[in-house]
């Protein structure tokens, strides 16, 4: 515990968002398996652009229900309100899951730990390296991995849970974070979890999925 730095800070603006942060792990639990293609979606639009823009463009794509069909989401990605970089890329990706979608349900729906599924949503879904997918399956409610975003690494650096930031993160080196990452939150008695979401609204504001 010595080697960690600013726990009682930590602990007090725990404290202090701890009932929302609950709150908002109580509804990925809750999440309906009609909504994981979205939830999936969601998850390979977020890199390299904004969660505000790619939670717009998920709910155009529902409005104009690209699962059930079969609309081509490039135009959607396009649309000034919602611009998604790399958005032809995406739109492919997103077409590719779609056709592998009874698949990935199948895999997610049946049990297996968060880890099992992570490992086989990486090496078969294009798109999903080990922080998409972890953040996939953490909004449909797994609550055993680490979204290890520039935000969450920058944060650990501060508590001293890690000397720098790598680049790249090599899935090597990510799962060597994640482990030390649920040390630290051992240490502290806060679930990893709970601690990614507080440390996401100090970067935001708010408490996002």
């Amino acid at each position: 515990m010595n080697r960690y730095r600013n726990v009682p800070a930590l602990l007090e603006e725990y404290e202090d968002r701890k009932a929302a942060i609950r709150r908002r792990l109580e509804e990925f639990a809750a999440v309906p398996g009609t909504d994981y293609f979205y939830e999936l979606v969601y998850c390979l639009l977020t890199p390299q652009s904004s969660a505000v823009n790619a939670a717009r463009a998920v709910k155009a794509m529902q409005e104009a229900d690209v699962l059930g069909r079969g609309t081509d989401p490039t135009a959607i990605l396009f649309r000034k309100e919602a611009y998604i970089r790399f958005h032809n890329t995406k739109a492919r990706r997103i077409l590719e899951a779609r056709e592998k979608f009874p698949e990935i349900a199948s895999r997610v729906g049946n049990g297996p730990p968060g880890r099992v599924v992570r490992e086989w949503l990486v090496g078969n879904v294009k798109g999903l390296g080990w922080k998409e997918a972890s953040h996939f399956l953490r909004n449909i409610g797994h609550r055993d991995l680490a979204i290890l975003d520039r935000h969450i690494l920058r944060n650990l650096k501060v508590h001293g849970v890690i000397r720098s930031q790598p680049a790249p993160l090599t899935a090597r080196r990510y799962l060597a974070i994640e482990r030390a990452f649920g040390r630290f939150a051992a240490a502290v008695g806060i679930p990893m979890d709970e601690l990614d979401l507080l440390f996401w609204s100090r970067e935001t504001g708010e408490i996002l999925k």
